[in-house]
């Protein structure tokens, strides 16, 4: 989905034009990928009032991958959030996604060179369902890819790492070459890890699971968002492992992240999940949407509103 161009980014400080928001071809986070980053999403609202969803959470979440990276961010978080409302603000959008990153900048290419300036960026612009409003509503198509997410001695699986979605971007690649919509990943011993980009959920009898956050997965903000929901319906929701064959019979199957929201998945392997239905994963979305964009008021704790 191609990225519209809108007036300002947020860049080290202040508001810069969108052409002007770069840096030299030997940043070091362009070399060796230390640097985070966050996805995070803007609605409008059914009042019409715009708010960014669970803002403060996922600049809690930037810093902390900052300090897995040694990554000491020049401003507060308190700076951070007021920035990213201030660049959805001033670029008058009503429903956006905001990228905060955090980075090396140019002036040395060791591997361990404490010389290249930290630099912090927040860009916003429009985009729709990274799935598809079709996927969304339908459901999606999955591969379990051959690529892994690795063990916590070799990858921080907490942190939102650049570096570290190479393995997710090659994933998805190859999913998408074989005209599947995503990939979900194992871990290393063979258990249902996440999505490329997402937090699965799997259905059976009722029983919603999602793996624990011990395993090799990042803790999702919307997958915490899910988790509440989901309770909050009366249903028994447990993170616990989940091995592969288990998604084959799961009833229902869905993805959880901020660009993916609560999609379902119909298929995964060329096997269909369940009876091809929906109703946990539609109730939950449904939730998840009168929270984000519609007239929910009992979760207004999470809204920040710009």
């Amino acid at each position: 989905m191609a990225i519209k161009k809108v007036d300002s980014i947020w860049l080290d400080g202040k508001l810069v034009p969108w052409d002007d928001a770069s840096d030299h071809v030997l940043a070091h986070t362009l070399h060796y990928g230390v640097g985070c980053f966050e996805g995070i999403r803007a609605y409008q609202r059914a009042d019409g009032r715009t708010a960014i969803f669970r803002l403060r959470e996922h600049i809690d979440r930037l810093f902390d991958s900052a300090t897995i990276c040694t990554l000491d961010v020049p401003f507060s978080r308190e700076q951070v959030v007021a920035a990213c409302a201030e660049v959805v603000r001033v670029n008058k959008l009503t429903s956006c996604y905001l990228r905060p990153l955090v980075y090396l900048g140019s002036g040395a290419l060791g591997l361990g060179s404490f010389e290249p300036p930290v630099r912090t960026a927040v860009a916003v612009f429009e985009w729709g369902a990274y799935l598809g409003d079709e996927g969304l509503e339908q459901g999606i198509r999955c591969l379990i890819s051959g690529f892994t997410r690795s063990n916590a001695s070799s990858v921080m699986n907490k942190g939102k790492i650049c570096g570290q979605y190479v393995t997710s971007v090659l994933a998805k690649r190859l999913a998408l070459k074989s005209g599947y919509d995503e990939a979900l990943m194992l871990d290393p011993q063979g258990n249902v890890a996440e999505g490329t980009g997402e937090n699965i959920f799997v259905v059976k009898n009722g029983v919603v699971r999602t793996p624990p956050l011990s395993a090799a997965i990042l803790a999702g903000i919307t997958r915490d968002t899910a988790i509440q929901l989901l309770r909050e319906q009366g249903l028994e929701v447990r993170e616990e492992h989940v091995a592969r064959d288990e998604l084959y019979t799961a009833d229902e199957v869905f993805l959880t992240g901020t660009a993916a929201e609560i999609t379902p998945v119909r298929e995964i392997d060329q096997r269909r999940v369940g009876k091809g239905e929906f109703p946990i994963t539609k109730g939950v979305q449904e939730a998840y949407f009168a929270v984000v964009k519609g007239g929910d008021t009992k979760h207004d704790h999470w809204l920040h509103y710009v």
